[in-house]
């Protein structure tokens, strides 16, 4: 009988699971609707003494992205004062919904990645995962990659789409 070998671990194939970047981000949202007169207009006196009230130790060691719900006009130094309360707190301070801010923290670590390390090597980005990671995500991932990888692949090992290939010279 022959032995069955495994051939995607024989291969030179690498593999970019985004999941491993995306880990263990918490994004908590902040709606400042919840603080203004009726939902749509700010009374500094009364947003102020929420913003102070306001438990911000339940963001700990997470991100806090920041928006506003209603066609409220929020002046700018409000969201200057959530940022100087949550600052403490949070990983950091966003602007914008959950998905947003996800997108945003998941490619500031990908900025810190050394992509040099797949210079001229088979990568699968893969495409499969618990979370949901945003395309938007795997846009900026194939920027990181085009410049180094000889071959670039999208899916699982088993089964994954070709995007693109270095031509040789």
């Amino acid at each position: 009988m022959a032995e069955i070998v495994n051939k995607i671990k024989q291969s030179k194939l690498e593999t970019v699971d985004l999941e491993k970047f995306a880990g263990e981000i918490v994004v908590h949202e902040l709606d400042l609707k919840d603080y203004l007169f009726q939902g749509l207009i700010l009374k500094e006196k009364e947003f102020r003494e929420k913003m102070e009230a306001h438990n911000w130790s339940q963001y700990e060691g997470g991100y806090l992205t920041v928006y506003c719900s209603t066609d409220a006009i929020i002046p700018k130094w409000a969201y200057m004062l959530v940022v100087q309360y949550a600052n403490e707190f949070t990983e950091d301070v966003l602007f914008g919904k959950k998905q947003e801010a996800f997108s945003q923290i998941v490619k500031q670590k990908l900025d810190r990645h050394d992509w040099e390390t797949y210079h001229g090597a088979f990568v699968l980005l893969k495409g499969c995962s618990k979370m949901d990671i945003p395309a938007e995500v795997y846009m900026y991932a194939t920027k990181k990659l085009l410049p180094h990888v000889g071959k670039l692949m999208y899916g699982e090992a088993c089964s994954h789409v070709p995007v693109f290939r270095r031509k040789r010279r």
